[in-house]
């Protein structure tokens, strides 16, 4: 994420390339509420709260009114309920959910014997010249030196390469500050692949890279793992983002911070950013959950194709890592603007 836009996704590269990319046009099917598995059962005030955060920021004169409708809302169900429909958009692709997360890393303002791995700010010839430098250029040359451009250093090279990956983070400093840190521009060169790599070389197969088989592989294998991190010509910037307190989550693609197990980043080609959205997850863990699509990703494509937001840390990236689940998702679209979406025949 970055402040609004993600530079990547890190589970759709790690899946990239395994889905079909042959779509056919969207269907809509209108459902009732009485369709959606466990609507009844969930939160829908904490959902509300969510959608208050981005709604005020749609520009559309239906999503402008619902909008000052929910500010006084009494029963946050019945709203839902009284002023959208669940609208089920098909686009020939199976549904696949995955999850994302903030990262957290130790590190320091200063470097010193364990704070040794730099964050940059975008220079301003890499501004000037896209693609710039590869990632080989740039961490094994002194083209970065004496510019000044360190925001923060931390201790682990594989974890920095991932929070380049996922665009954005937490710096959790030895006084126990947080800096936070959002995506601030890249070299210009496309994104490699590792797991794809890896599945290539015959290390693993598709079914077995996760960020951790990586991370473990690449820490186990040091020489060689520094090898496949450089074969990824791809490198991101940061800038530092103030605008955000520590205990808010980190800024979506609507430049509002996101919401644990609340936020979902969509494919704005089907589903409207601000938009609720019901996320029916299958899997070892079920997730039956109304959720507000309020973040992006260039690794979801598609009309069922949904990334959840898990939250900050390792704990909560180990539960975005093992996320690779079936299910459906249903957007809930203003009543006029649902109906509208049908065939003239179907009225």
């Amino acid at each position: 994420m970055t402040g609004g836009i993600r530079a990547a996704l890190l589970t759709g590269f790690l899946l990239a390339g395994t889905m079909s990319a042959a779509q056919t046009d969207p269907t809509y099917r209108i459902m009732e509420f009485s369709d959606l598995d466990g609507w009844a059962e969930d939160d829908h005030a904490s959902a509300l709260s969510v959608f208050l955060d981005t709604c005020g920021d749609l520009d559309d004169p239906d999503w402008r009114s619902l909008c000052g409708l929910a500010r006084d809302a009494g029963d946050a169900r019945a709203f839902f309920e009284l002023f959208f429909r669940p609208v089920l958009i098909s686009d020939g692709q199976d549904a696949l959910f995955t999850g994302y997360f903030e990262p957290e890393l130790d590190g320091s303002l200063r470097p010193d014997a364990r704070f040794r791995y730099p964050l940059y700010r975008m220079p301003q010839d890499a501004r000037d010249l896209s693609p710039w430098l590869t990632r080989r250029d740039i961490l094994t040359s002194d083209v970065m030196q004496g510019r000044g451009l360190e925001i923060a250093w931390v201790d682990d090279a594989v974890e920095l390469f991932f929070l380049q990956v996922q665009g954005s983070g937490r710096i959790r400093l030895p006084d126990g500050r947080v800096l936070r840190v959002g995506y601030g521009g890249a070299n210009g060169h496309p994104y490699r692949s590792i797991g794809q790599e890896l599945v290539r070389r015959g290390t693993f197969q598709a079914h077995q890279v996760s960020a951790q088989v990586i991370k473990n592989w690449v820490r186990a294998n040091p020489s060689e793992g520094q090898e496949l991190l450089l074969s990824n010509p791809s490198y991101v910037f940061f800038r530092e983002v103030n605008e955000v307190p520590p205990h808010r989550g980190p800024l979506g693609a609507m430049n509002r911070s996101i919401t644990t197990l609340r936020t979902v980043a969509v494919d704005p080609a089907y589903v409207p950013l601000g938009a609720p959205v019901w996320v029916e997850k299958g899997g070892q863990i079920p997730l039956h959950r109304l959720m507000i699509a309020q973040d992006t990703g260039s690794a979801i494509k598609g009309a069922q194709r949904a990334d959840i937001f898990f939250g900050s840390g390792d704990a909560a990236g180990r539960r975005a890592g093992q996320l690779k689940d079936p299910g459906r998702m249903m957007v809930l679209l203003p009543i006029q603007r649902a109906y509208a979406l049908l065939p003239d025949h179907v009225l």
